[in-house]
C-alpha cells in the first residue's frame, strides 16, 4: 500500500503525458459531438466515489444533469431504463464486475452512448462499452485502491474538461495548472505529520469524515480507506447532512476529520465547524483551508476542482500508518480482495 501511495505523482505524470491525454481528448471530442442531454455513472466501492466526483465535474462545469446509477435496477429486478439521450459512464479500476458491463450492455441497447474508464483496458468492461479510457495507473499490488482512485479522478477531470472545450483540447491554461498536480502531490506525500497523527486514534472506536461539494466524495473515500485497512467504524456525511441529525453524536471520543477547501464547498464548512466546536469534537482539518487551532493535515492550495487529487493523499498515508498502529496489515485487509464480482 505505501508503495501504491508513493507512485500516485507519477502516476499523475503518466496519465497527463502527451499520449494518454491524446487519447482522452479524442473521447472528449466524440461526447461533445454527440451532445448527451445528462450523464448517468455506474459503479462500485472506491470507484463509486470516484464517479461521485465525475458527477459534480458534470453538473457544474458541463451543465448536464448527472447522477449514479443503481446497478441492481438492472441486474436484480431487471429493468432498462431508457437511457436513449444520456453518456452512461463505468467507473472500475478492474473492470470486471458483471453488473457494471450488465448496466453498460442494457444502457446501450436503449441507445446510450457508453463510456468505460478503468485501469484494465482489456476487461468485459471495456468490451461492452463503445468509448473507453484507460486510466494508466499500471499494477496496483494492495487490496485497498489508492493510485487507481487517484487516476480516475484525474481521468474524469481531463474528460469534462475536454467536453467542455467541445474538440477534447484543455485550455492552456487549464493544461499549465494540470501539469503542476504531480509535482503537488509528491509535496503533499513528504509530509510526515498523518504517521505522527496515527497514534492519536489508535484506540478510536469510530470516527467521522465530512466535506462539501469536491471535498465530499474525498470524504467518503478518507472513511472506506479506514474501514478496510483499519476496521474503524468510519462514517461519511456531506457538511450539510451533517447538521441535519448526524451531528449528534459527534463529541470529544468521536474523531471528525473535515476535507476544508479554499472554494465555494471549503467555505460553506465554515458553519460546520463551529457546530462541531459546541460538541468538543475532535477535529482535524484536510485541506488548504487555514483554520485557527485546528489540527491540519495541510494540503496545497489549488483550483477547487483539483483538490480531490491532493486532499486524499494524507487521508491514505493516515489510514495506512493508522492501520500499522492498530497492529493490522493494511495490504492484506481480512475477508476482501482485489476484484469483487457483484450483480
Amino acid at each position: 500500500m505505501a508503495a501504491d501511495i508513493d507512485e500516485q505523482p507519477a502516476g499523475y505524470a503518466r496519465l497527463l503525458s502527451a499520449a494518454n491525454a491524446a487519447e482522452i481528448a479524442q473521447v472528449a471530442a466524440v461526447i461533445a459531438e454527440r451532445r448527451p442531454r445528462h450523464v448517468v455513472f455506474t459503479a462500485r466501492g472506491t470507484s463509486d466515489h470516484a464517479a461521485l466526483y465525475g458527477a459534480y465535474l458534470t453538473e457544474i462545469r458541463l451543465g448536464l444533469p448527472a447522477g449514479l446509477a443503481s446497478p441492481s435496477v438492472v441486474t436484480l429486478f431487471g429493468a432498462r431504463p431508457d437511457l436513449s439521450d444520456a453518456l452512461v459512464v463505468g467507473v472500475s479500476q478492474s473492470g470486471g464486475s458483471p453488473d457494471l458491463a450488465e448496466v453498460l450492455r442494457a444502457a446501450r441497447a436503449s441507445g446510450a452512448l457508453t463510456l468505460a474508464v478503468t485501469n484494465a483496458p482489456d476487461s468485459p468492461l471495456v468490451d461492452v462499452a463503445e468509448l473507453s479510457v484507460d486510466i494508466a495507473a499500471g499494477h496496483e499490488r494492495a487490496v485497498a485502491a489508492t493510485k487507481t482512485y487517484t487516476a480516475e479522478l484525474l481521468a474524469l477531470l481531463m474528460l469534462v474538461e475536454g467536453i467542455r472545450a467541445g474538440d477534447g483540447v484543455l485550455p492552456q491554461a487549464e493544461r499549465e495548472a494540470l501539469d503542476a498536480l504531480p509535482e503537488l502531490a509528491a509535496r503533499t506525500l513528504a509530509d510526515g505529520t498523518p504517521a505522527q497523527l496515527a497514534p492519536r486514534y489508535r484506540f478510536a472506536r469510530q470516527l467521522v469524515t465530512t466535506g462539501r461539494g469536491y471535498a465530499y466524495p474525498t470524504a467518503r473515500e478518507a472513511a472506506l480507506k479506514l474501514m478496510e485497512t483499519s476496521y474503524l467504524p468510519a462514517l461519511a456525511f456531506s457538511g450539510a447532512d451533517l447538521l441535519h441529525g448526524p451531528l449528534a453524536m459527534t463529541d470529544p471520543e468521536v474523531p471528525v476529520l473535515a476535507v476544508v477547501g479554499s472554494g465555494p464547498g471549503g467555505r460553506s464548512m465554515g458553519e460546520v465547524l463551529p457546530r462541531l466546536g459546541e460538541r468538543r469534537a475532535d477535529v482535524v482539518v484536510v485541506g488548504s483551508a487555514d483554520v485557527p487551532g485546528a489540527t491540519r493535515l495541510a494540503v496545497p492550495e489549488v483550483d477547487e476542482r483539483y483538490a480531490p487529487l491532493l486532499d486524499i493523499l494524507p487521508m491514505q498515508r493516515l489510514a495506512l500508518a493508522l492501520a500499522l498502529t492498530r497492529g493490522e496489515d493494511p495490504d492484506a485487509p481480512r475477508g476482501l480482495k482485489k476484484v469483487t464480482a457483484t450483480m
